[in-house]
């Protein structure tokens, strides 16, 4: 089977790297985004599916959009069977659909129809959805909206992060997209319909939305933080400046009288603040142009800064 490959971030090269594993798989070509400025430097870094897609010697191409007639061309002279598509960051226009022979296919980091967009895994922990998974589709015109054809499903668990919760679909989407070509080339593949009233829109994490509010319940809080690790990071202030928290532990029975974002306790066990319901336990946290530290850590060298009734936030 000749195959395309269009994807970008580390998730989409885990899904790379097993397709090049396959031997009845051809990769004939790799699409990504073009080399964008990264690090202090800002220097031009390529994608990691670009830096695999190099190591294997394939062709690389880094189009700003597919919409021109040359690239229809470029992609139809490929004579692919099949395009798999797994978090490429451009939009696939109904003329590139149509070329592969069996179609185009995306690996989605969501239990569709639950969750359509850029952001799927964030969204998830932010809702506090209990269950998330991997589901590979056939892709139509619009934004996550094309018949499944197969799922794998993970837990949730309390202390996931964007992180953790990334590695484990990371995980388990490779076995489950080779499966499912394996049903393609038998021809055993159906799709099923996504049922659009089910659907929610997760779009792109933004800086904006790091900055907590302390009169929000503890257990949303905690989900934001966990949500926003380790982009852009949930962040409050203190003195003016961003104090930005890595880790906490929600404490939706323990509370206080005092004003949401008080310290109301601070010692080795974590700095614990109440909020609009309940308290949270910070555990990990990072000072303006420190290194991020356990809560203890932190208190070690700037118990005065954190000291019980200071007020983050104000």
């Amino acid at each position: 089977m000749r195959v395309v490959f269009a994807g970008t971030p580390e998730f989409a090269a885990r899904h790379l790297q097993a397709l090049l594993d396959t031997p009845s798989l051809q990769v004939v070509a790799v699409y990504t985004q073009p080399d964008r400025p990264a690090g202090r430097g800002k220097k031009l870094t390529a994608s990691p599916v670009k830096r695999l897609a190099e190591q294997h010697q394939l062709p690389v191409y880094q189009p700003l959009s597919l919409k021109a007639d040359e690239e229809h061309a470029r992609l139809a002279d490929l004579q692919a069977d099949i395009m798999i598509v797994v978090a490429y960051g451009l939009l696939l226009p109904k003329e590139v659909l149509a070329i592969p022979t069996l179609g185009c296919f995306n690996v989605h980091a969501s239990l569709l129809p639950r969750w359509r967009g850029a952001a799927p895994i964030q969204r998830a922990i932010e809702a506090g959805d209990a269950e998330t998974g991997v589901t590979i589709m056939q892709m139509d015109v619009g934004l996550d909206t094309g018949d499944m054809l197969l799922k794998a499903h993970c837990t949730i668990e309390s202390d996931d992060t964007a992180a953790t919760l990334h590695d484990k679909l990371a995980k388990i989407g490779p076995p489950a997209l080779l499966m499912c070509l394996e049903e393609l080339a038998r021809g055993t593949a159906v799709g099923e319909k996504q049922d659009d009233q089910l659907s929610n829109y997760a779009p792109k994490i933004s800086k904006e939305e790091a900055l907590l509010d302390w009169s929000q319940p503890a257990t949303k809080i905690d989900l934001q933080i966990r949500a926003l690790n380790p982009f852009p990071v949930c962040y409050t202030t203190l003195a003016d400046e961003r104090l930005r928290i890595w880790r906490a532990t929600p404490m939706p029975d323990s509370a206080s009288h005092a004003k949401p974002g008080t310290i109301c306790q601070a010692d080795r066990n974590g700095i614990l603040v109440q909020t609009g319901s309940g308290q949270l336990l910070i555990n990990e946290l990072q000072l303006p142009g420190k290194k991020q530290l356990s809560a203890a850590d932190v208190l070690n060298a700037h118990a005065e800064l954190l000291a019980p009734g200071t007020v983050l936030g104000s």
